[in-house]
Parts: structure tokens; C-alpha cells; sequence
């Protein structure tokens, strides 16, 4: 199964924004800011009881749009299209508004599945405040109140019923996916760079043994396939819709399936067009792909025929932009003769064992010492933070958890020292490394006024035995 998909839409001010927000549980979660999309749509992961979904934040529709409201529309419908399944939000404390009733009739007419989600009930009579919505034809309406969290657990159990969830283990859940058999690589870019020429040469080339996967996503873009004894799976987000829907530019570029592939991959593939140059949805792209915390392969598409001045100019732009991730690996290649494709398996591999090898506590907590003793942490209110050891919480990417006293105060520059150190004595390539830090608790925390008294009260007792004996 694919990770579902769920459009929260609704006239303005309903409320779409503070429930995305909610569910995402925090305003840095994965969201893809596409140039020219930032209006329209977030996208944004949710994690209900452990299951991943994707959230659509879509802009407020009215029913009498024109101008750049009208634009806003059509992407909202746009996300429609998209989802699984729709979250038609609307206002308790307003009632029901002829926007609402034009925003139900454009959902009757789709053939999604729509929870009637009324928000902002707090400090309502439910009963009275949601009758006048059962008009709008979806049934009962979910009463919730997004600030607050009230009824969301109960909205997102329904979620979770609809899509064959709500009693099955995460793990179980995404077994499929979980299970696509060896390295999984993701192929996203921008539309007409390349991303199906690639995708065909990798498939093509070498007496590749292409094989089925039963079950594999409703739009097929898992391809098992094998290459020199070694297994693969690549994760096309090319040409998932019909070419007689596409009506723009925009929709080509399948936000929501790259957002997908790069969740499900252990490497991704960026592929950006030479000709083009480094544009900055490439650099969205890239940024959504780091904060994913997935291994990053550049694939620099239709290099041939170019000129040698252009090629350097190029290198260098790339250069500067990219020193952001330096750790990323950059090809040049024609996916259309097969240039230089071959070479990135050698990084895909490099990538992949970067982010999914295991390190013992030891090393961690070695590395950290050395660390620690080349250049101490600063000094925070005249006390020295102090870290004492390492492990490892996770992979794809590596997860370093290090423990200490007063690891809130760690600066954001000692923290890349660290990381640093750890990629350089790690050699870890292709990969992002995740930092993170612990503060141990003290044991007598919050004790001392209980001692204090005690030692009184002993005291006291004491002292009255004394004069007793006097």
C-alpha cells in the first residue's frame, strides 16, 4: 500500500492550517515549499499511531474566485485530485455558509471519500452548533477543536479505520513498502530533466534482470530489478499521471509522489538538467531531501555536447551553491547515451552502507572523547557542559544520541564540530548524520527541601533528648 494521502480543504479562516499543524505536531515537520506552490499548498507528515501519511494544506475556497483566488482554487482542486481521501472542514461557530455549500457541492461531485470535520466547538453546545451542517450531505459531522486538540485522536482513529489501520502494527503496515527488496532508490526532479531516461538507461543497461513484485503500489512505480548479482529497487515518481489529465506544468510534477518516493527510499537520486542550470526548485528538492534525513546522490542529466567553459562555469556554480552538503556526491551524465550512469551505483552503494551501518556504543562514545579533548564544549552561566557518551538511536540517517549535562546549551556550531568529526572518522559519505542531545537527569532533583527538612526535624529531635537528659 502507498502512504495515504489526505486534502485538508474548506473555505478560509476554517481552521486547515492550526489542524495541519496539529497533526504534523510541529511547524518544522517535512514540508515541500515549491516555487510558485508556497500560496496554494503545503504538504506536510503526519504520523497517526505510528502510521505515515501525507497532509495537503490547501488555500481557502470561496466559490467566487478571480485573479490569483482563482489560481488558489485551482490548486486546492488540484490537491483534491491528488488525495486519498478528504478532510472538508468548516466553522461551528459561523454555521454554514454559502461557501460551505459550494465547497460540498464540488466534493459530490469526486468520488473521494470526505469526513464532514467541524472545527472550533470549543465552549459550544455540540448538539445545536452542529445540526445545521448535517444539511450539507456527508453525514455526521466530527466536532473538534484544532488549537486545542479536542476530538483529533477521535477524527484521526477514523482516518486510520477507513485505510485498514486502526489495529494493525506500523510495521506490519508498511511491510510491503519496508520489504521492497535491496537498496531503494528514489529518482525525483523537476519535470523534463531527464527523470524517465534515467530510470529506463538504469533498467536497460548491463542485462539487467527485471522481475514483479506482487502487490506493489497502485501506480507501479516500485521496479524490483538486479544488476551485476546485486538487488534494487527503484522508485520512479515519473509519469505517474496520464498524459490526458495534465493540464499544467505544476501538475507534471507530482509533488505528493515525490514526497512519497524520497520516504520510502534509502538513496535519492536529484536529477537536475545541465542546460538549465541549478534552479531553485532544485535547491526545494534538495532541502526537502536533507531534511528527510535521506542519502543525496546529483545527477548533473545532459552533459554531453556541452562546452568546456560552460561545463566549468557549471562546476563552479554547483560548487557554491551546494556547500550546504558537501558530503553529497555530483555526476555528470547523458541518461540519453548512457554517459557516466554506471558510475553512480559505486556512490548509491557508497550512500547507502553511510546510512544504514550499525556503530557500537565504544566507538561512539571514543569518538566523542577525542572530540571532546581536541576542543572542549564553551562555558554556559561559568559551568563547562560536560558530554560523556554516545550511541547510536537510528539509521537512514545515522541517529548519534550523545548525553551530557547541560545539552541545551550546546551551541549549533559545536554541534557540526561534532558531526564533523563523527563523518570524518566514520567515513561516512552520501549521508546526512543526525546530532542529537540528552541532558541526564539528577536523581536528587527536587530532594533537597524534603533532606533539609528531615535533617531539621532530626535535628530538633535531638536537641529535645538533650534537655530530657538535662
Amino acid at each position: 500500500m502507498n502512504t495515504p494521502v489526505i486534502a485538508l480543504v474548506g473555505r478560509p479562516n476554517v481552521g486547515k492550517s492550526t489542524l495541519f499543524n496539529r497533526l504534523t505536531r510541529s511547524r518544522d515537520a517535512l514540508v515541500a515549499d515549491y516555487a510558485g506552490l508556497t500560496r496554494d499548498r503545503k504538504y506536510g507528515r503526519a504520523l497517526l499511531s505510528g502510521h505515515p501519511f501525507l497532509l495537503i494544506d490547501t488555500g481557502g475556497l470561496t466559490g467566487g474566485e478571480a485573479g490569483i483566488d482563482a489560481a488558489m482554487a485551482e490548486q486546492s482542486k488540484a490537491a483534491i485530485e491528488e488525495a486519498d481521501a478528504v478532510v472538508f472542514m468548516v466553522d461551528a461557530a459561523s454555521g454554514v455558509a454559502a461557501s460551505d455549500q459550494t465547497v460540498a457541492d464540488m466534493l459530490r461531485r469526486t468520488d473521494k471519500p470526505v469526513w464532514l470535520v467541524a472545527n472550533k466547538i470549543d465552549g459550544q453546545n455540540a448538539d445545536v452548533a452542529l445540526a445545521d451542517f448535517y444539511a450539507l450531505g456527508f453525514g455526521e459531522p466530527q466536532a473538534i477543536a484544532a488549537s486545542h486538540g479536542r476530538g483529533v485522536g477521535a477524527l484521526s482513529d477514523q482516518l486510520l479505520e477507513h485505510f485498514g489501520l486502526l489495529d494493525v502494527d506500523p510495521v506490519d503496515a508498511n511491510a510491503e513498502r519496508q520489504n521492497a527488496p535491496g537498496i531503494r532508490i528514489g529518482v525525483v526532479g523537476r519535470p523534463n530533466v531527464g527523470k524517465s531516461t534515467l530510470v529506463n538507461r538504469m533498467l536497460g543497461e548491463d542485462r539487467v534482470v527485471v522481475f514483479d513484485l506482487p502487490g506493489t503500489t497502485r501506480d507501479s512505480i516500485y521496479i524490483p530489478y538486479e544488476r551485476h548479482d546485486e538487488t534494487y529497487t527503484l522508485i520512479d515518481t515519473a509519469g505517474v499521471r496520464r498524459r490526458g489529465r495534465v493540464s499544467e506544468t505544476v501538475e507534471k510534477f507530482s509533488i505528493v509522489k515525490t514526497l512519497q518516493a524520497i520516504e520510502d527510499s534509502h538513496v535519492v537520486i536529484l536529477v537536475v538538467d545541465a542546460q538549465e542550470g541549478l534552479v531553485e526548485q532544485d535547491m526545494h528538492l534538495m532541502g526537502t531531501v536533507v531534511d528527510a534525513g535521506r542519502a543525496l546522490v546529483v545527477a548533473v542529466n545532459k552533459w554531453d555536447h556541452l562546452d568546456p567553459d560552460v561545463r566549468e562555469k557549471i562546476r563552479e556554480t554547483l560548487k557554491r551553491r551546494l556547500s550546504f552538503i558537501p558530503w553529497a556526491k555530483i555526476h555528470y551524465i547523458s541518461a540519453l547515451h548512457g554517459t557516466g550512469v554506471g558510475d553512480l551505483y559505486g556512490s548509491i552503494k557508497e550512500a547507502y552502507e553511510a546510512a544504514t551501518t550499525k556503530f557500537s556504543t565504544n566507538v561512539l562514545t571514543r569518538i566523542l572523547e577525542d572530540a571532546v579533548a581536541d576542543h572542549q564544549p564553551p562555558l554556559v552561566r561559568g559551568r563547562r557542559i560536560k558530554l560523556r557518551y554516545a550511541h547510536q538511536g537510528g539509521m537512514n540517517p545515522p541517529r548519534i544520541i550523545i548525553h551530557g549535562n547541560q545539552t541545551k546549551d550546546v551551541p549549533e556550531a559545536y554541534r557540526r564540530y561534532l558531526e564533523n568529526i563523527y563523518r570524518r572518522v566514520l567515513n561516512i559519505t552520501g549521508s546526512p548524520v543526525k546530532i542529537e542531545f540528552k541532558s541526564g537527569e539528577n536523581p536528587f532533583a527536587g530532594r533537597k527541601n524534603k533532606l533539609t527538612d528531615r535533617q531539621i526535624q532530626r535535628k530538633r529531635r535531638l536537641m529535645k533528648f538533650v534537655k530530657q537528659k538535662k
